[in-house]
């Protein structure tokens, strides 16, 4: 969190736009490399019986599955002229011809900043191209915080979380 409200208090200071994006399926995104499970009840199969079967996507469920969805997201930024920060490791950051975008991670919500909202739309577009994406617009709500964009600022809200205790 300490890393989205200095991101948002720097959109708010530089007049930056301020965006969200949201995976689908997140942690099917993933590919494992060596996890193996018993075969399943009714899927038994009497001539294997002493096989088990290798897992090529992440479930859910899995302790494995943000491992591997984090690296590759991470690899796929990366590849794609983004460069990971050294303080915090959900933050990719990438200098354009335009200016500057910005990605913060939170496992399957996507905050993204820039100067220029030609490279924001480029950038939806890139992981769009890759991964099963919504593109929610601007941020409105972040990990039970509500978010309101107004001309001269912007406001964070826990109303839920307040009215929940």
């Amino acid at each position: 969190m300490t890393t989205v409200r200095a991101i948002i208090a720097m959109v708010t200071s530089k007049g930056w736009s301020l965006h969200q994006m949201d995976v689908k399926n997140v942690f099917l995104h993933g590919d494992l490399q060596e996890v193996y499970m018993e075969q399943p009840l009714g899927y038994l199969d009497q001539t294997y019986l002493n096989l088990v079967c290798r897992l090529k996507k992440a479930l859910y469920g899995l302790k494995q599955a943000p491992r591997v969805w984090s690296k590759k997201i991470g690899q796929y930024l990366v590849i794609s002229g983004f460069q990971t920060s050294n303080a915090d490791f959900s933050l990719y950051v990438k200098k354009t011809n335009h200016g500057i975008v910005i990605i913060v991670i939170y496992v399957d919500d996507l905050i993204i900043i820039g100067n220029s909202d030609v490279d924001i739309f480029d950038l939806k577009k890139l992981l769009k191209q890759k991964f099963e994406m919504k593109d929610l617009g601007k941020l409105r709500y972040f990990l039970g915080i509500e978010v309101i964009q107004a001309p001269k600022g912007i406001w964070l809200l826990q109303r839920q979380y307040a009215l929940n205790k």
